[in-house]
């Protein structure tokens, strides 16, 4: 009983750092976050932060790599060699339900006041994996211009769709990218 209160805690604290730090990223940069400022504004002590986090940098890294565990977890389950049948239509409809449960987050990662490097770690991540999807079944010749077509277009619809303010459901979300691909991706 002892432990699941101290786990509340601590998911109470870290779930107020973040709304904290999705706040201040919506008007500058991580470099000018203090830990004084964001401790001030969800109203914890600056040591209770120093529990969880070295400084700012260290808690946007973590944020990142959770995103980045779950975001991997979705494309492993749905692009393994043994899933082979499951159709681009689910991957986008799971990608956008991902984001859908992290838009505020995702909304400053790829904002103006976002990562830099976020961002070209997920471009990074969609490049590789659609390299894999397509390297097995395309036989383009001009593989590295194609990849960068695809994956600054995703990011761009992301990016669109997360600042959008009426924004389109996940299932909407895979009609309007199917409308866009390339047939050759669609399977069409």
């Amino acid at each position: 009983m002892a432990s699941e209160k101290i786990d509340r805690r601590v998911r109470r604290t870290r779930t107020l750092l973040l709304q904290g730090l999705i706040q201040l990223m919506k008007e500058k940069d991580i470099k000018d976050i203090s830990v004084k400022e964001l401790s001030d504004l969800v109203d914890i002590n600056r040591g209770t932060f120093y529990l969880h986090y070295n400084d700012i940098y260290d808690m946007v890294g973590k944020l990142e790599d959770e995103l980045f565990m779950e975001f991997n977890d979705i494309l492993d389950r749905n692009l393994s060699e043994k899933n082979r049948t499951i159709s681009h239509e689910t991957v986008l409809f799971d990608i956008f339900t991902f984001l859908e449960k992290h838009r505020a987050l995702a909304q400053v990662m790829i904002g103006p006041h976002g990562d830099l490097a976020f961002i070209n770690r997920l471009k990074e991540l969609v490049k590789t994996r659609i390299q894999h999807i397509l390297d097995s079944t395309d036989s383009q010749q001009n593989h590295e211009y194609f990849y960068a077509f695809i994956v600054s277009g995703y990011i761009g619809v992301i990016e669109n769709w997360l600042n959008h303010p009426a924004p389109p459901s996940p299932k909407e979300m895979v009609g309007i990218c199917n409308s866009l691909l390339p047939k050759s991706l669609t399977g069409q």
